[in-house]
């Protein structure tokens, strides 16, 4: 049977995820360093640090009571005799109504009241299990704040004539923008360690990196190589929409990936040369708890095709103040679930003993807090710092370009292609240029041509930019293109862009369940709402005293993006209908809406809008 203590490390072993430390990248390489600190704290100072609380909070009480019984012991024996004591310390019968043999008696109960006792383990054990376990679900924090026992919620609230609060309201929402990257792990036993590694051989990723309900990940168990010298293991992947065989075989819904990981797991184990290694990865991962219970097997080989998939296509929040939400939470929880009115009322050594029990509790409590805290206020650092710039080109007018360099543009077959697909561009075929090629004449008769650096040598770029005919290339740059993370790019641009921009459109996903927007399940528009809000907040810093801020949306979302402009941005200009299909789409349920929205908000009620028509004759103008 289980015992409360394992309960507990069962918990914390979730909490801090101790399941994913042979990870051998990212951030779980903090996690693989802390492992060993974390596990001992868990299974052995955990326990005793229990009986440190107690002690410690006990130590004067139990010294003085001590001294107590012992004085009233000898003043028992001085006053009513040797007999008047018992060998195992009580009162002898005839004695006990005494009022020296009473108060003897009482002071006797009061010292094993103080007693550290497995009772009272047992209940900090079990309210650290209650606390914990309350805003934990499937690897996330739900900053949910409790109001009694009934499921009951709070929302922090401080006398605002409205306020707006979503679940999760408190995080960071971090979009993966389908991260398709290598994934490692390691694992070992006493006849050595190995790395495990997942590659993607191929990857069919969607336009515009829109995720596609129907892409999954393939294994390929015929690609599985070993490096021995290494002792690293390859497992190659490919990451596309399956065929009409797959898609009939598998499905193509969410089960359809389990579906294929499980058919490929004893491929790919099959193809493992190296045995000490293959046992390894075959090996049942469930706990004693899960064996009784009949579940199903889990080899460590499965948990990380499933986690390597779940993270590459699943997006994922972080708390912004986890330490502080705790720590708030953890008093009105004391309060509120701990220490309850009818305590005040008992005897005194009841509440004695009932306050010993709340210090421990409240002294473990904050230590896993600070553990806690540690790992979450490690990914929030990673995640709001400000990401290096990978690649850095140009748009220049041929203009601009000094002509000793036309030769090197002429010669590039790649920036030629571009021309043609961006404008239809095409040499004329004449005497002096029979056949049509782009010559120094076509660049001289087209000036404003852009050539793009990106297709040319970073030789060819310093003598290009350092050719140019201006002090401050930013200011002479037209336009901007960033592409990346929004929040990341929105991030990268603050300080430069700080209140400079005029005006902000976004078109956020729609979050009509198909339309790639992943968000956690039960809370669909939660996770959209602090998706929109996060970015939001960074774009208004963006946004001048007169800039504005448009967004594209359409029924599903309106009433929600609304609400979450409107925290942020002080002066709500208007929504537009504006109509996207003039018979309808098919495919909603009651009405056949013809139209989407456009929600226009302003930094400022100095903010005015230009050219843009206020009254049905100007429309008609």
């Amino acid at each position: 049977m289980t015992t409360h203590l394992e309960t507990l490390q069962a918990l914390l072993r979730e909490l801090f995820q101790l399941d994913l430390a042979d990870l051998d990248f990212g951030l779980y390489r903090l996690f693989h360093l802390r492992q060993r600190e974390i596990e001992e704290f868990i299974t052995e100072q955990l326990p005793r640090e229990v009986d440190a609380a107690f002690a410690n909070v006990t130590a004067a009480d139990l010294e003085l009571a001590r001294r107590k019984v012992q004085e009233l012991a000898a003043q028992v024996r001085q006053h009513l005799g040797d007999e008047a004591l018992l060998a195992s310390g009580d009162v002898a019968a005839d004695v006990r109504g005494t009022p020296l043999a009473q108060r003897y008696a009482e002071a006797r109960r009061r010292l094993a009241a103080i007693e550290v006792s497995e009772a009272h383990k047992t209940e900090v054990y079990n309210h650290l299990v209650s606390f914990f376990g309350r805003y934990y679900e499937d690897g996330d924090f739900i900053p949910r704040r409790r109001y009694g026992a009934r499921e009951a919620y709070a929302v922090p609230y401080n006398g605002e004539e409205v306020f707006f609060h979503w679940a999760n309201r408190e995080q960071h929402y971090v979009k993966t923008a389908e991260r398709l990257r290598d994934y490692a792990f390691r694992a070992g036993n006493l006849f050595g360690e190995y790395r495990v590694r997942f590659v993607l051989t191929e990857a069919s990723i969607p336009k515009d990196n829109t995720k596609g309900s129907t892409r999954f990940f393939f294994p390929r168990p015929d690609l599985v190589a070993y490096d021995a010298d290494r002792r690293e293991l390859t497992v190659p992947f490919e990451y596309r929409l399956p065929t009409p065989e797959e898609a009939e075989r598998y499905g193509a819904n969410s089960k359809a990936q389990e579906a294929i990981l499980a058919e490929a797991l004893p491929a790919i184990l099959a193809a493992v040369p190296e045995e000490n290694l293959r046992n390894l990865l075959g090996a049942d991962q469930r706990t004693d708890e899960a064996r009784r219970a009949d579940e199903p097997e889990q080899p460590l080989l499965l948990r990380r095709l499933r986690h390597f998939c779940r993270r590459s296509t699943s997006d994922f929040f972080i708390h912004k103040d986890l330490r502080g939400f705790l720590t708030r939470e953890l008093e009105f929880y004391i309060k509120d679930q701990v220490l309850h009115v009818l305590d005040l009322e008992a005897d005194e050594v009841a509440l004695d003993a009932k306050r010993r029990m709340l210090r421990a509790f409240r002294a473990l409590a904050g230590r896993l807090i600070e553990f806690l805290a540690a790992i979450e206020d490690a990914e929030k650092a990673l995640f709001e710092k400000r990401k290096f710039v990978l690649e850095t080109d140009y748009l220049i007018p041929l203009q601009h370009v000094p002509r000793e360099l036309w030769p090197e543009v002429v010669a590039n077959a790649a920036q030629q292609e571009e021309w043609r697909a961006w404008y239809g561009l095409q040499a004329e075929r004449n005497l002096l240029n029979p056949e049509g090629a782009i010559d120094e004449a076509f660049l001289a008769a087209h000036p404003t041509l852009p050539v793009h650096t990106r297709h040319y040598s970073r030789d060819f770029v310093r003598r290009l930019l350092e050719a140019l005919p201006f002090d401050d290339l930013d200011e002479a740059t037209d336009g901007l293109l960033v592409h990346g993370e929004n929040y990341q790019a929105l991030n990268l641009l603050l300080e430069r862009y700080r209140e400079q921009v005029k005006c902000i459109y976004i078109d956020p996903p729609y979050n009509t369940g198909n339309d790639g927007f992943l968000y956690r399940d039960d809370y669909r528009h939660s996770s959209w709402m602090v998706m929109v809000h996060n970015r939001v907040c960074l774009a208004s810093r963006l946004v001048g005293r007169e800039g504005f801020l448009f967004s594209s949306i359409d029924d599903g979302e309106l009433d929600n993006l609304i609400k979450v402009l409107d925290t942020v941005f002080p002066q709500r200009i208007g929504i537009v209908s504006v109509q996207t299909n003039p018979k309808g789409r098919a495919q909603d349920k009651y009405l056949a809406t013809s139209h989407d929205y456009l929600v226009a908000f302003a930094k400022s009620a100095d903010a005015r809008l230009h050219g843009i028509p206020k009254s049905e004759a100007q429309l008609r103008e």
